[in-house]
């Protein structure tokens, strides 16, 4: 396709997956060569995810339709990207998530930096844009599982509890899929109100009611810690937005339009 490329990024030895999508009738080879100006969307998956997930491809056609860049990547163990999934930690995701920024802040045709993120994805973008705040303009959490610290602190992951202070070697995370202790060790260490405190910028999280991976009210205490931030629920919705997505899409959009100064259609 003329407007995607599709590459790796490296981060210490471990290839990140990734597309790099632009708007329609837009040139990547021209914007990557030449002196035109976009703005960038980095946007994440989350736990067992991909980038080709329905959710995430439609946020990425909804950014590449009001004149966004959309720069997909898979986190270390997820994807076609390095790393066995067992082997995954937030603190690897954090490393990854600053290489694809970096990566992202080498591309002239930048002008602003977005980082939108799912689940997990969605916490990994609190947790980069708060070592990042002084280089993404705004972030959109999706579903952001922000509990997986305080949960991990207390003993429980993926409805498994444990005992905090001896943690088990293993988690089966379903689907034949298990994470190993050092999850869960990496995990308690992360402050999840000092990330929320270190960005000033907007914020724009948008949660399914219905939630039951993520309860709904996660969301409700971490907007109203940020310094500006909105909440938008989608009614009765799941984790992956199964029944309302056109109601994800229609508030991304018109948070992205917002911020670009110009007005929904």
């Amino acid at each position: 396709m003329r407007n995607r490329r599709e590459f790796y990024i490296s981060d210490d030895g471990i290839r990140i997956h990734a597309k790099l999508d632009f708007p329609e009738n837009t040139c990547a080879e021209e914007c990557l060569e030449e002196s035109c100006k976009l703005p960038l969307m980095i946007l994440i998956h989350g736990f067992t995810g991909d980038m080709e997930e329905r959710h995430i491809v439609a946020v990425q056609r909804t950014a590449n339709q009001v004149g966004f860049a959309v720069l997909r990547a898979e986190m270390y163990g997820h994807g076609m990207s390095g790393g066995a999934f067992c082997d995954h930690t937030l603190f690897k995701w954090m490393s990854n998530a600053m290489a694809v920024i970096d990566y992202a802040r080498t591309l002239d045709f930048v002008s602003d930096l977005y980082l939108c993120g799912h689940s997990q994805g969605g916490l990994l973008t609190m947790l980069a844009g708060a070592m990042e705040s002084d280089r993404i303009r705004a972030l959109l959490p999706l579903s952001p599982a922000s509990m997986i610290p305080q949960t991990a602190r207390e003993g429980e992951l993926l409805g498994v509890p444990f005992d905090p202070a001896a943690i088990p070697m293993e988690i089966d995370a379903g689907k034949s899929l298990l994470i190993r202790e050092n999850y869960i060790r990496a995990a308690q260490m992360i402050d999840v109100d000092l990330a929320i405190s270190r960005y000033k910028g907007p914020v724009l999280i948008v949660h399914g009611t219905g939630d039951e991976s993520v309860p709904y009210h996660y969301s409700e205490e971490i907007a109203a810690k940020y310094a500006d931030a909105r909440l938008v629920p989608v009614p009765g919705d799941s984790h992956c937005y199964d029944f309302h997505l056109e109601q994800v899409t229609e508030a991304v959009r018109a948070f992205l339009l917002e911020m670009t100064g110009r007005k929904p259609d």
